[in-house]
Parts: C-alpha cells; sequence; structure tokens
C-alpha cells in the first residue's frame, strides 16, 4: 500500500491481515533492504502464528521505486517512522503497535524512541532492535576493514547509483563527481547523506544520528539483540552496562550470530533464526494472548506496495 507523505513524497508499505485491534508488528529493514528480505518475512510469519497483525514499512527508495523528493534516507531519520505510528494510532487507537527494527532500522527505532521518551504513544508496548549500529562511526570504522570491505562495496554501489539519479534532478545538492569517487562511508556520506539531509559533513551526520546518544531517554521495554561477532557492529560499541543498569533495556549479547544472522537449528536445511524468534517471544510478554492464525499459501502479505 502506497501511503502519501506530509512532504508529497510516498512510503511504500507492506500488510499481513489479522483480527481488528490485534497487535500490528511493526519491522523496519537494514541497510539498502526492504520488505522483501528473508528476515522481514520470517518476523511477520511469526507474528501471524500469533494471531497478530503485521506492517513491513520500506525506506524512501527501497521499495523499487525510486522517491520523488531530494532526500533519500538515512540511519537517523525518524520522521518517517514517527508519522506512520501517527497514522496506524489514528486508524486504530489502542491497538497495540509492537516495532522491530533491524540492523539500521534498529538504530532508527531507538534513536526514535529515545526522542520521544514519555511521549511515545501508548499503543507502543515495546520493541525489538536486532543487530543495530549503535555508534554509527565505529560502525562505519570497522566495515572499512576486513570482511566489512567486501559488504560496504556491495553497499555503495546500489547507494551510489541511487545517489547518482538524484544528483541528476538536483544537481544543486549532490556533486556526480564527488559521489563516483566515494570508496567508503565517510565519503560517501560526506558527498550524499550530508548535503541531502542537513548535516555538516559525515562526523555531523553520525554524532548526531548515533542511537547510543538516545539509549537512556528510552521509555518503553526493549529488547537489544547484538553479536559479539558482528561484522558491521564493533563488541566495543554494545551498549552492555547501560543495559545492565536500566529499567527500560535489556540487552542480549551473544558470543556468536554475525549480523542479523543468529542461525539455530541442528540441521543446516531447515534452520531456525533465534532472533527472530526471540524477538517475538520479548514483545508477546506486552500483548495478551491471541488465537494463531493459519499462513495462506505464498507468503504472510495480504497486499503489493503498490496496491
Amino acid at each position: 500500500m502506497r501511503w502519501t507523505t506530509p512532504d508529497g513524497d510516498f512510503l511504500d508499505l507492506d500488510f499481513v491481515d489479522g483480527p481488528v485491534n490485534s497487535p500490528q508488528l511493526l519491522v523496519l529493514h537494514g541497510l539498502e533492504g526492504s520488505s522483501k528480505r528473508k528476515y522481514v518475512r520470517g518476523l511477520l510469519s511469526l507474528a501471524r502464528a500469533r494471531g497478530w497483525r503485521g506492517v513491513a514499512l520500506n525506506f524512501r527508495s527501497c521499495s523499487g521505486t525510486p522517491n520523488r523528493a531530494a532526500r533519500l534516507y538515512h540511519s537517523g531519520e525518524t520522521g518517517d517512522l514517527d508519522w506512520v505510528i501517527g497514522e496506524l494510532t489514528k486508524r486504530e487507537p489502542g491497538a497495540a503497535i509492537l516495532p522491530v527494527g533491524v540492523s539500521l532500522g534498529g538504530n532508527v527505532l531507538l534513536k526514535w524512541l529515545g526522542e520521544e521518551g514519555d511521549r511515545a504513544p501508548d499503543e507502543v508496548r515495546a520493541a525489538v532492535a536486532i543487530s543495530a549500529p549503535f555508534d554509527l562511526a565505529a560502525s562505519a570504522e570497522k566495515m572499512s576493514r576486513g570482511l566489512g570491505r567486501v559488504y560496504s562495496s556491495f553497499f555503495l554501489r546500489a547507494l551510489k547509483a541511487k545517489a547518482t539519479a538524484k544528483a541528476q534532478l538536483y544537481p544543486e545538492l549532490l556533486d556526480r563527481k564527488a559521489i563516483r569517487k566515494a570508496r567508503n562511508w565517510r565519503a560517501y556520506d560526506d558527498a550524499v547523506t550530508a548535503p541531502l539531509h542537513g548535516f555538516e559533513d559525515a562526523e555531523d551526520y553520525w554524532a548526531r544520528s548515533s542511537s547510543i546518544s538516545y539509549l537512556d531517554r528510552i521509555r518503553r521495554p526493549v529488547l537489544l539483540i547484538g553479536a559479539r561477532d558482528d561484522p558491521f557492529v564493533p563488541a566495543t560499541s554494545l551498549p552492555e552496562e547501560l543495559a545492565g543498569r536500566s529499567e527500560w533495556l535489556e540487552g542480549e549479547f551473544t558470543p556468536r550470530g554475525g549480523h542479523v544472522g543468529f542461525v539455530a537449528g541442528a540441521l543446516p536445511w531447515r534452520a531456525g533464526y533465534w532472533a527472530e524468534q526471540r524477538a517475538v517471544a520479548f514483545l508477546a510478554e506486552f500483548v495478551p494472548t491471541i488465537r494463531p492464525m493459519q499462513t495462506p499459501p505464498g507468503g504472510p502479505f495480504s497486499r503489493s506496495p503498490t496496491d
């Protein structure tokens, strides 16, 4: 379903149907992801199995259709999430909203929760962040080394293609030469994220957008899931001490799990994904038990992004 945003752009969302006023699992994907990602579908399938509904938010430019405005999305952009949650609460006041943010989506979710604090809608009962990059500068540095460089080159190719298309439409904002030359996150964020979204440079973007600075303002129960062997998130940036003393944060930081991996099960061809299962089980503690529903053939989605 396509929703027109207040600035005249649009967001594409996918929905999983269910009983009216049942809890809604809201999933935020990671960098260059979408509602088609396996972990998004896995989370929504688990939600449906509990009798919940689901919503998958595609960040701007991530649904397969380029967005119209002179902007993209980034790790600290919380305005769209705030608007979507506001729309969901207006349409069904009182219906529980249970957000799960994965990777970049986890940072966005945590930052929004910290910004809102006590003002967060009552409908938002609890939340989960999986493999969130709490400190963006530290993650950018780690992704510039070792295995992270391989993944970074993949992400940067896709992001630079989007940015180049934006530069053709808004040449006064973006320098195509600088975009083309960007080979790491600092150069890309200097060339694209900062000028498009009002930051001075990459350092300013990272400092103002890192969720680590917002965690102590959160006033909803939140589960933080991370792995110490994450190739994108340094173990030293995991907020273990803060989670240990906070009444609102629960940290589960495992020795292994990689980045949004957490593969479980004895049979490789029948793998389960512990983080998805743990996330939904945690959220279930904050809503009533509902009779499960059967997932229809073809997967959990009932509508396509452009319906």
